[in-house]
């Protein structure tokens, strides 16, 4: 059976640069939790922003459940044939991993990217697509902690990387995770 990837990490810890360098490097496929967010804006209309995405997050969540989600992401996952592994992006609410966990078992791998709250909010500042001053990077740390208890998954890892260095220290860490889950 395939495995399922799963990288976690409060907003700029470096999510993203991991999930494009396992792309670029082995080419395994992406399901990103996000694009039901992307899919719901569009259907309403609205503007992608922090403020529609959070809104539209939590309303999906209100209306479906903790569950909608996850059944979608699984969706997508066993659309995509002839990989061996699928990477997960931006799994954030507790009951999101377990619905994930209860259907793919030990073949869920959650690599958790850690970075200290200053250091994300520089990170998060300074990016080109979607970029959140100070205030609204807490404000979206507090919302994802405490409305998704985004600090579940996280916590319950089975890898972590501590990323508050440059690239290359990134990248040599995760390489190490990387080399133990494929041995398996």
């Amino acid at each position: 059976m395939r495995k399922i990837i799963a990288i976690l990490g409060l907003p700029g810890s470096g999510k993203t640069e991991v999930i494009n360098y396992l792309i670029k490097k082995y080419g395994w496929p992406k399901v990103y939790f996000g694009d039901v967010t992307f899919d719901e804006l569009k259907k309403r209309g609205l503007e992608i922003n922090e403020k529609n995405e959070r809104m539209a997050r939590e309303d999906i969540r209100k209306r479906f459940g903790f569950g909608y989600y996850p059944k979608q992401v699984i969706k997508k996952i066993l659309k995509i044939k002839n990989a061996k592994v699928v990477l997960v992006e931006s799994l954030y609410a507790w009951q999101e991993f377990l619905i994930l966990k209860n259907k793919f078992k030990n073949n869920l791998i959650t690599i958790a990217v850690y970075a200290s709250p200053a250091v994300r909010y520089r990170r998060l500042k300074s990016r080109k697509i979607r970029p959140l001053n100070q205030k609204e990077s807490q404000s979206r740390d507090y919302s994802q902690i405490e409305n998704l208890f985004q600090g579940g998954p996280i916590a319950m890892a089975d890898h972590t990387i501590i990323n508050e260095g440059d690239k290359k220290s990134l990248i040599n860490n995760l390489e190490k995770i990387i080399n133990n889950i494929i041995k398996q």
